[in-house]
């Protein structure tokens, strides 16, 4: 990466130059630091699996909890701190079978 001596933002390149995304300022490459860096111009998505927004949940961890709406007793589950520090995390559900979600406090 390379960073613009004007501004500080983060610089791309463009042919022969790099360019400032903030600025616009606009240096000639260094080509012996140019062979440090990787474009990610090349990179591919092929190792992407998620191919839907319905998929977004499935890489959750699942646990055994019945679903209020359809009673179904599987969903998935997500811990985040939503209150300080000394206090137990809140768990996130969402029913696998029709979507809904609720909370859980320990």
């Amino acid at each position: 990466m390379q960073f613009c001596d004007d501004c500080g933002s983060l610089m791309h390149a463009d042919g022969d130059e790099m360019v400032c995304s903030s600025c616009g300022a606009r240096v000639p490459k260094d080509r012996e630091r140019a062979a440090q860096f990787v474009s990610t111009e090349k990179q591919t998505f092929d190792d992407v699996i998620e191919s839907s927004e319905e998929a977004a949940d499935e890489g959750l961890p699942s646990t055994e909890a019945t679903c209020e709406e359809c009673g179904h007793d599987r969903a998935w589950y997500t811990i985040k701190q939503t209150a300080s520090a000394d206090e137990p995390p809140t768990r996130f559900f969402k029913c696998q079978e029709c979507g809904h979600r609720w909370r859980g406090y320990n």
